[in-house]
C-alpha cells in the first residue's frame, strides 16, 4: 500500500517557495530513487588526503587489521573499534568520489574488503549499546551506500544482520532522542536493499516522533519513579520534546537538549530534506513543531542563538570541543523545507555562518518542565539551571565522563559576552566553585556514582513576560546538610543575583561563586572608588565596590569581601572522562575565579550582588547599575529587587507576606510565588506570576492603587475600606504548570 497523500484538509499549510510545495504525491519507485539519489550526494564527501589513504592501505594486515587499534577492549569506555569502521568509509570516499587518485582502485578495493571481511567475521559487540545499535550500523549502512554495489556479495549479506541491529523494535530505540536516529539509520538501510515497504513506515515514525510529551514528573509523590525507564519500555514516559520547548531523553528530567535532543532534531531535519516533495513528504503541520522546538528550544538555550550554554550540557562538557559554535547547516536545511518563521531561522542561519553577528530578538525563556532560564540581550546571554523534587540534578556519568559533575546543577548561573568564555575550561576546573552556586567546600567530591540526586524541594521555578524575567530556587543541597534560598532579578543591562538563610550544619566552609571561566586580560577591582589593576594570584579583598574582567562587571552594593584568583589552574582530561582515548598529560590555562566565602558552618548567611555584562572600564566607573538597583528585601522568606529605570519591581515569595516596592505603593501575596510589575508613570500596566510549587490554580495579589476590572484570566476588584485592590490571576494547569501569566492593565 503506497503513503497516504497528504493533504490535511484546512491544517496544511501552504508555504510559497519551500521545497514541500505543501502538497504531497503517492509515493513510488521513483520516489525513492530521488530520495537515495539525495542520501548518496550527501555521503560522497570528497577526500583529498591522499597520505592518509595511502597509509590505511600500506598498515593493514593480512588479516584485516589496523596496527594502532586495539581490537581487544570493547568496554564502555574502549572500543577504538570505531575507527576501524571509520577507516572504511574514508577509504570508500575515496574508491567511489571523483576526482580522486584513488578512483576505482582495484588495490583499494581489496583493502576495504579485507577490512570489512575482519569485522563481519569478528562482529565486534560493545558494552555500551550505543555502539551496537547506532554507532556500528551507521558506519556500516554508509559503507553500504557509497560502495556496497562494487563489494562482494557475500561480505555485503554478512554485513546486514549487522547493520539490522538498528530497527525500529530494537531495545534502543525508545521514544525520545535515539528512536529517530535508529530509524534514519534503518531506512538508509531499505534504500540500499530496495525494501520500499519497509522504507514507508520507517519514514511514518520518524515523522511522528515530532510532537510534545507529557512530563510525568509533575505530579506529587515523585510518579515518574512508577514508569519503566529502560529499554524494554516502549511508551514516552515523559521522554521527547516536553511542553516549553527543552528535551528529555531519559526519564529522570535532566535537560537534554543540547545533547540529545540536538541530534533528534538534526535527524528529523535531515529526513525532512531527504523526502521534500516526494510523495513521503513530511507534513507542514510536523515541520512547524519541529521549527518551534528548534527556535524556542535549542536556539533559546544557546547564546546568541550559536554557542551551546554550559549550563545545559552534562557529561558532555569532559569531551574536548563540546561548546564548538552550532552549524548553520541545519539552520539551512530548514529554511529549505519550509517557510514557517522564515525569518527568525535566516538570522540564526546568519549568526552562525558568519563573525560579529548579534540577534535582535531579546528574550527571557523558562522551561518549566527542565527548571532552565535562559536570557538574551544583543550583546549578552546568562542561564541559570536548577532543579527540584520533579527532576534530578545532573545526568549519571554514564560510559565515565563527566565524573565531577555533582554540584553543576546547583543553581549554575554561566554569563556569556562572547560565547567563548568556558571553552574546553573543564579539566581544570574547580567543581567546588560553579559559577552561580552555593557550595560546602569539602576535601573532594563524593563518587562519581553518587553524581545523580533527585530535588528535595518544589519550590523552583521562574516568572517571565518573554522579555524579562526573575528566578527563584529554595535549595536544599542533596550532598551535603546546607541550605539556601537563591534568586536572580533579570534586566537590560544587568541582573542581581541574593542569597538568604545560607546554613550549613557541617564545620565546613561554604561559598558561593560569582563566575569560574577563562582569564582574559586584566582583572580591575574597585575599593573605596580607587580602582587598581590586580596581580595575578589567588587572594582576598576587603571593602570591595566591584571589579571588572573581560567586559564584564560584578559589583557589590554593600562592604564586601570577596575571593578572587586570576592565574594559571592545573587539572587533566583524564580527571574527568575515562575513555581509553582521552589524553592523561596536564593541562594548564589561566582562569579567572570569583567567589564569596561565608565561613564555616554559617548561620542565615546573606549575599547580593550585580552582574553588569557587555560592560566597560569607563561605565563601571560611572556605576550607574548600583544606582538603577534597590534591592528592597533579602530575607529567608521575601526577596525582591526594583529597577528604577525600567520601573520594574520583582519579587519572589516564599510564603505569603508584604513588600513595598516604592512611592507608598505595597504589594502583598496571599500565597508563595512569584511576581513581576512593570510600572508606567506611577501605575502598574502589567503584572507577571508564576507558581514555582506548581500547586495553585489562582494567584492572589493585593495592591495598594486602585486597579479594577477583568479579563479572561483575571479579575481585579477595589476595595475603598482596605485602601487597595485585591486581584486573582488564573494560572497555567497539566502540563503548563509553573509557566508564567501575564496581564496587562
Amino acid at each position: 500500500m503506497t503513503r497516504r497523500v497528504i493533504v490535511a484538509l484546512g491544517l496544511l499549510f501552504l508555504f510559497s517557495g519551500a521545497m514541500t510545495g505543501g502538497i504531497s504525491n503517492p509515493a513510488g519507485p521513483a520516489d525513492i530513487k530521488v530520495i537515495k539519489e539525495r542520501v548518496l550526494k550527501s555521503l560522497m564527501v570528497p577526500y583529498d588526503n591522499s597520505s592518509e589513504v595511502e597509509r590505511l592501505i600500506a598498515t593493514i594486515s593480512d588479516d584485516g587489521m589496523w596496527p594502532d587499534i586495539d581490537y581487544e577492549d570493547v568496554s564502555n569506555e574502549g572500543f577504538q573499534h570505531t575507527r576501524h569502521l571509520e577507516n572504511m568509509v574514508l577509504l570508500a570516499r575515496a574508491y567511489r568520489v571523483k576526482p580522486s587518485h584513488f578512483y576505482k582502485s582495484r588495490k583499494l578495493k581489496n583493502t576495504i574488503e579485507l577490512a570489512l571481511r575482519h569485522w563481519v567475521d569478528n562482529d565486534y559487540i560493545c558494552g555500551n549499546w550505543w555502539n551496537n545499535e547506532i554507532g556500528t550500523p551507521t558506519q556500516l549502512v554508509n559503507l553500504m551506500l557509497i560502495t556496497g554495489d562494487d563489494l562482494s556479495k557475500d561480505l555485503v549479506e554478512k554485513a546486514q544482520p549487522i547493520i539490522g541491529r538498528a530497527h525500529i523494535d530494537a531495545p534502543g530505540a525508545r521514544p525520545g532522542g535515539d528512536r529517530i536516529k535508529i530509524a534514519g539509520i534503518q531506512a538508509k538501510n531499505m534504500l540500499f536493499t530496495g525494501d520500499g515497504d519497509t522504507f514507508e513506515k520507517v519514514i511514518e515514525v520518524i515523522e511522528n516522533e515530532i510532537k510534545y510529551v507529557e512530563w510525568i514528573g509533575r505530579e506529587y509523590g515523585y510518579t515518574y519513579r512508577l514508569h519503566e525507564g529502560g529499554f524494554s519500555n516502549r511508551s514516552a514516559g515523559g521522554r521527547g520534546i516536553q511542553y516549553g520547548n527543552s528535551f528529555h531523553h531519559r526519564t529522570d528530567g535532566v535537560n537534554n537538549t543540547l545533547s540529545y535532543g540536538l541530534s533528534y532534531a538534526d535527524s528529523f531535519i535531515e529526513w525532512a530534506v531527504y523526502t521534500a516533495d516526494t510523495g513521503y513528504a513530511f507534513s507542514e503541520d510536523k515541520i512547524a513543531r519541529l521549527v518551534d522546538y528548534y527556535l524556542d528550544g535549542i536556539c533559546k538555550m544557546a547564546a546568541f542563538g550559536k554557542y551551546p550554554d554550559p549550563g545545559a550540557k552534562n557529561r558532555e562538557v569532559s569531551r574536548r570541543g563540546s561548546l564548538r559554535p552550532l552549524s548553520a547547516r541545519n539552520t539551512e536545511d530548514l529554511l529549505k523545507t519550509t517557510r514557517y518563521r522564515a525569518e527568525e531561522l535566516q538570522e540564526i542561519a546568519n549568526i552562525r555562518a558568519h563573525e560579529g553577528i548579534k540577534p535582535t530578538l531579546s528574550h527571557a525563556t523558562f522551561f518549566w518542565n527542565t527548571e532552565h532560564f535562559a536570557y538574551q540581550r544583543p550583546e549578552w546571554y546568562a542561564s541559570v539551571r536548577m532543579y527540584s523534587t520533579r527532576t534530578y540534578n545532573m545526568e549519571v556519568g554514564y560510559n565515565s565522563e563527566g565524573l565531577l559533575n555533582h554540584h553543576r546543577g546547583d543553581g549554575t548561573n554561566h554569563i556569556s559576552r562572547t560565547g567563548k568564555e568556558y571553552d574546553d575550561i573543564f579539566p581544570v576546573f574547580d567543581y567546588q566553585k560553579v559559577p552561580g552556586t552555593t557550595i560546602m567546600q569539602k576535601e573532594s567530591l563524593p563518587p562519581p556514582g553518587e553524581i545523580q540526586k533527585l530535588g528535595l524541594t518544589d519550590f523552583v521555578g521562574a516568572v517571565t513576560d518573554g522579555t524579562y524575567g526573575a528566578v527563584a530556587f529554595d535549595f536544599k543541597s542533596p550532598h551535603d546538610p546546607l541550605v539556601a534560598r537563591k534568586s536572580w532579578f533579570f534586566f537590560d543591562d544587568e541582573y542581581v543575583c541574593l542569597g538568604a538563610g545560607i546554613s550549613c550544619r557541617q564545620p565546613l566552609p561554604v561559598a558561593t561563586t560569582l563566575n569560574q571561566c577563562l582569564l582574559k586580560g586584566d582583572v580591575t577591582l574597585s575599593s573605596g572608588n580607587r580602582q587598581s589593576v590586580i596581580a595575578k594570584g589567588e587572594k582576598e579583598y576587603e571593602n570591595v565596590d566591584w571589579i571588572f574582567h573581560d567586559g564584564i562587571g560584578y559589583v557589590f552594593p554593600g562592604i564586601s569581601k570577596v575571593s578572587l584568583k586570576n592565574n594559571s589552574a592545573i587539572g587533566s582530561w583524564w580527571d574527568i572522562n575515562k575513555q581509553t582515548s582521552t589524553p592523561k598529560s596536564q593541562v594548564s590555562m589561566e582562569v579567572f575565579k570569583l567567589w564569596l566565602d561565608h565561613g564555616r558552618r554559617p548561620s542565615d548567611a546573606t549575599y547580593a550582588y550585580i552582574v553588569v555584562p557587555a560592560t566597560s572600564l569607563e561605565e563601571m566607573r560611572q556605576n550607574n547599575s548600583s544606582r538603577n538597583i534597590d534591592v528592597l528585601v533579602n530575607t529567608p522568606y521575601i526577596q525582591a529587587v526594583r529597577h528604577t529605570g525600567n520601573n520594574i519591581c520583582q519579587a519572589v515569595f516564599y510564603k505569603g507576606g508584604e513588600i513595598n516596592i516604592g512611592d507608598n505603593l505595597t504589594l502583598s501575596s496571599d500565597n508563595p510565588g512569584i511576581v513581576m510589575v512593570k510600572m508606567k508613570n506611577g501605575a502598574i500596566t502589567h503584572i507577571s506570576v508564576s507558581d514555582p510549587n506548581r500547586e495553585l490554580t489562582r494567584f492572589n495579589l493585593f495592591v495598594s492603587a486602585r486597579i479594577e476590572g477583568s479579563g479572561n484570566n483575571w479579575q481585579a476588584i477595589w476595595n475603598a475600606a482596605d485602601g487597595g485592590s485585591h486581584i486573582s490571576i488564573e494560572l497555567p494547569q497539566g502540563n503548563c504548570a509553573g509557566e508564567s501569566m501575564t496581564v496587562s492593565f
